[in-house]
């Protein structure tokens, strides 16, 4: 049916569904744009690609486990990937040269003063991945800040209209190689004189102004060679880092199999040893086993005499045997038999004694001439003595022995 076949109400109607259907469409397709957009958007985000991306290179001696599109870490994080690995040229003293990214900001923390690529085992299937270390100290090795080269008249008249914002992008040296001054020292007047009196090559200066808005992109990288930031180009090679690169997995399990192939003899004998000295340990224990056994009548016999030593008097009948304790018995009665009569008898023998001594007093009382007839008698005995001693025949006999006599006195008579 033609469209002018129908009624001005159907007519209508349709030209609504029509207008309806066309929002529809309309609606539909701006939602799938925005949700595609949406989209490349987060994969972009993800991916960097609104991020400045620093190009880096190193040289390893194997490609071994590197490839293209593996990512790059830096304490951890994903913070680039591998862009080329490609050989060496045979006149080259390095074997692969590893092309890499870092994405922002992750370069800023790579510096001269410490940072290098390490190469590390990432699995058992000879895969390796690069990790990138931060420093501390030194200089950047790229930067987004434009670098310029000034005389020093211009940079004194750039000082003088902005100060406190040109600094150095160089190292300065004096004629004996010392350091001067280094990269980033902020330029004022008194400085430029003394770089102006050291007649500098070219009389011109690297510089940079520090209130200058960043490049989206690397502008400058430092050239340690000649000690000052240059203007970075694609391929540069100053953007370069020293790689320490770990054995690949395959070459440390080869080297265990041929460390444990070495100590295997080793091994063995210490395995043979040890069965001997388990074999004498065996027969030990079965000998003291038979030992022990053997020893279990002592024992019994030491528990006897223990026990009979706890009981009363059971060390004298242990010492003195069963008979032993009687005739101690014995012995004792005898011995207090004796002292009784030990007593006893010198009771009569003092008694006695005293009588004789009694009965020699009353004569010595009843005789008074005593005394003198001994007195006497004593010393006619003397006498006779002396006699004896004077005898021709017997003088011999009572010879007296030389003595150490008194020196004889020789004062005089009067004093004597």
């Amino acid at each position: 049916m033609a469209l002018q076949d129908l009624t001005p109400q159907l007519r209508t109607r349709l030209s609504r569904m029509e207008r309806a259907v066309g929002w529809f469409v309309f609606l539909a397709a701006a939602l799938l744009l925005f949700g595609f957009g949406y989209y490349l958007y987060h994969t972009a985000e993800r991916k960097g690609w609104f991020k400045i991306k620093a190009p880096f290179l190193t040289y390893v001696q194997s490609a071994s486990g590197l490839s293209v599109g593996d990512p790059v870490y830096m304490m951890g994080f994903p913070v680039g990937e591998i862009t080329s690995v490609a050989p060496q040229k045979p006149y080259e003293k390095h074997n692969v040269k590893v092309e890499f990214e870092i994405r922002e900001p992750f370069f800023r923390y790579i510096w001269t003063g410490g940072s290098y690529v390490k190469i590390n085992a990432a699995g058992f299937l000879n895969q390796r991945q690069l990790e990138v270390t931060r420093a501390t100290n030194g200089y950047a090795i790229v930067v987004t800040q434009p670098v310029y080269v000034k005389t020093v008249d211009e940079l004194k008249q750039l000082v003088t209209e902005q100060p406190d914002q040109w600094q150095l992008s160089q190292e300065v040296f004096d004629a004996n190689s010392n350091l001067i001054f280094g990269a980033y020292t902020t330029l004022d007047e008194s400085n430029l004189q003394v770089l102006a009196g050291m007649r500098l090559e070219s009389n011109s200066l690297y510089a940079y102004n520090n209130q200058e808005k960043d490049k989206h992109f690397i502008v400058a990288s430092w050239d340690g060679r000649y000690h000052h930031y240059k203007i970075f180009k694609p391929g540069d090679d100053t953007a370069w880092l020293r790689a320490v690169e770990s054995p690949p997995v395959s070459d440390q399990l080869q080297g265990m199999v041929t460390q444990i192939q070495q100590a295997l003899p080793i091994v063995l004998a210490l395995t043979n040893k040890l069965a001997a000295v388990l074999d004498n340990a065996a027969n030990a224990t079965s000998n003291l086993n038979t030992t022990i056994v053997e020893a279990q009548p002592v024992m019994t016999n030491l528990a006897i005499m223990s026990a009979q030593l706890r009981e009363p008097g059971g060390l004298g009948v242990w010492a003195l045997g069963t008979n032993g304790n009687q005739q101690l018995q014995g012995a004792l009665t005898n011995a207090n038999a004796l002292l009784a009569d030990t007593d006893t008898n010198l009771t009569t023998i003092l008694v006695q004694l005293a009588g004789i001594t009694s009965n020699l007093n009353a004569q010595v009382q009843a005789n008074t001439n005593m005394l003198g007839v001994i007195s006497k008698t004593v010393g006619d005995a003397d006498d006779f003595v002396q006699g004896l001693k004077h005898h021709w025949l017997l003088r011999s006999a009572f010879k007296k022995e030389n003595t150490n006599a008194p020196p004889p006195d020789l004062s005089p008579p009067r004093k004597r």
